[in-house]
């Protein structure tokens, strides 16, 4: 008898409560650029907007990984235990539309031993974030000479 397959995770969804929900949706939907894929409203002014954000990974690193990737992005410990990155095609610009968009800066565009230009900001609904670019093709970063494993990456 076969056994049940294991079931398959189809999307990953990041629930964010936000008291500013206005200024929330706008930073992530307008100013980042991420669509809308729905929004509901319910009773006593409940509201969320659902944003698509792409291809979704999960990323577990341990307290080691985590502050490593602090010193070399940002020079000091200063990630929360939860952050979000986004991989953007021009981190530089999309750092600075954020920041003119509400965000704080806490670290500018930076180049990781990894090979990525990694910026880290302090965003609405009080989330810590990071935008990356890779600057390697997805085929150079899998290279057993250009692997991310190899060099601390990613992260």
């Amino acid at each position: 008898m076969l056994s049940d397959p294991v079931p398959t995770v189809r999307q990953l969804r990041l629930v964010v409560e936000a008291e500013d929900h206005e200024a929330a949706v706008a930073f992530f939907r307008d100013a980042l650029g991420l669509p809308e894929q729905a929004a509901f409203s319910g009773d006593g002014d409940a509201r969320v907007v659902i944003l698509d954000a792409g291809r979704a990974t999960l990323e577990i690193a341990n307290p080691a990984q985590k502050r490593m990737i602090d010193d070399v992005e940002v020079g000091r410990q200063v990630a929360p235990r939860i952050r979000v990155a986004f991989e953007v095609d021009d981190a530089r610009a999309t750092a600075a539309r954020l920041v003119a968009a509400g965000a704080a800066e806490v670290a500018p565009p930076t180049l990781t031993p990894w090979q990525s230009l990694n910026a880290r900001l302090d965003a609405p609904a009080n989330l810590h974030i990071s935008i990356f670019e890779e600057l390697r093709t997805a085929e150079e970063r899998a290279a057993p000479d250009g692997s991310a494993l190899d060099d601390d990456g990613p992260g």
